[in-house]
């Protein structure tokens, strides 16, 4: 009789790791961003294979981890719920039971949290959230490294959160307990933060502002998304009414910090939840945001898949 599979280790919440361990992550990112950059070959998943499932469409996470796995000497395959029989009501728990014998490492890309969760409960291999309707820690992961890369320790400091409390906003809220520093938040009325769906443990990290100008007022980082996440398209209209006091431009940047950073998941709509002037110009680092989508998911992936490599 097979010995008992052992429990694998999972992403998906930003709380699921510690500081420590995000603090490897970022070591190991570094690491091996600079092999990247020097064109210097790093096959240390060789002959493992990355299942990538999507049900939400996608262009960075998609790529990123295709290239990513690759890139580490792995395999990646793609399976959208379109065209397998994850589209036609096969229980999550029955997949998670089939494809995780048949690859190494899972990443999903899906709806509602429940899905991801039950499908983790069912998989003999690690399971990571490329995106629920609730959270987006691979995203965070790479902006907070992003931060580091050009301002040092996230620590202390004051994101300023302006738009939509979506998965995002969430995410950014479990990073501030985390990494021990505050958001400030400004929704439109009716879109505020529901702590509970949040994940969050209390309010010490994360204030609320009615006032967008207040909320970015002397922060070290400001950041949006777009007004209307996938899922909620029909509310497009109504949300371009309410959120049209809710655009990050010149005048908002001011307030900020004079060396405050600018950050955009993508994709952006310009003149919407930001001005071109913004995401174009000096403050913006959106484009290294994007980029490091790539390296910080390699250090996942090695993490889940081999645990703390040193080197």
């Amino acid at each position: 009789m097979p010995a008992p599979h052992a429990a694998p280790r999972h992403y998906l919440r930003f709380k699921d790791f510690s500081r420590k361990e995000y603090e490897h992550l970022f070591a190991r990112t570094r690491w091996i961003k600079d092999r990247y950059k020097r064109y210097q070959r790093y096959w240390p998943l060789e002959d493992r294979t990355l299942a990538m499932i999507f049900e939400k469409q996608s262009t960075r996470t998609r790529l990123s981890f295709e290239a990513g796995m690759h890139q580490l000497g792995g395999a990646a395959i793609f399976l959208s719920t379109r065209d397998s029989q994850l589209g036609r009501g096969e229980p999550a728990e029955d997949a998670a039971q089939v494809i995780s014998r048949m690859c190494d490492i899972v990443m999903i890309r899906t709806f509602e949290q429940d899905i991801i969760d039950r499908f983790a409960a069912n998989s003999r291999v690690p399971v990571i959230n490329g995106l629920t309707n609730e959270y987006h820690p691979c995203q965070i992961l790479a902006d907070i490294y992003t931060f580091i890369e050009h301002r040092g320790s996230i620590r202390g400091r004051t994101v300023a959160w302006i738009g939509d409390s979506n998965n995002v906003c969430n995410t950014w809220l479990q990073a501030a307990e985390v990494f021990d520093f505050n958001v400030h938040v400004s929704t439109p009325p009716g879109y505020e933060v529901e702590p509970e769906r949040a994940g969050l443990y209390g309010t010490d990290h994360y204030e609320e502002f009615a006032d967008p100008m207040k909320a970015a007022k002397g922060a070290h980082l400001v950041t949006t998304d777009v007004w209307t996440s996938m899922g909620f398209e029909s509310e497009n209209k109504q949300r371009r009414r309410d959120f049209e006091d809710w655009q990050v431009d010149a005048a908002m940047m001011k307030v900020a910090r004079k060396d405050a950073l600018f950050m955009h998941c993508l994709p952006a709509h310009r003149g919407e939840e930001v001005a071109a002037a913004v995401i174009d110009g000096r403050q913006s680092v959106v484009w290294d945001e994007a980029e490091n989508r790539l390296h910080t998911q390699k250090a996942l992936l090695e993490f889940l898949l081999l645990g703390k490599v040193k080197g």
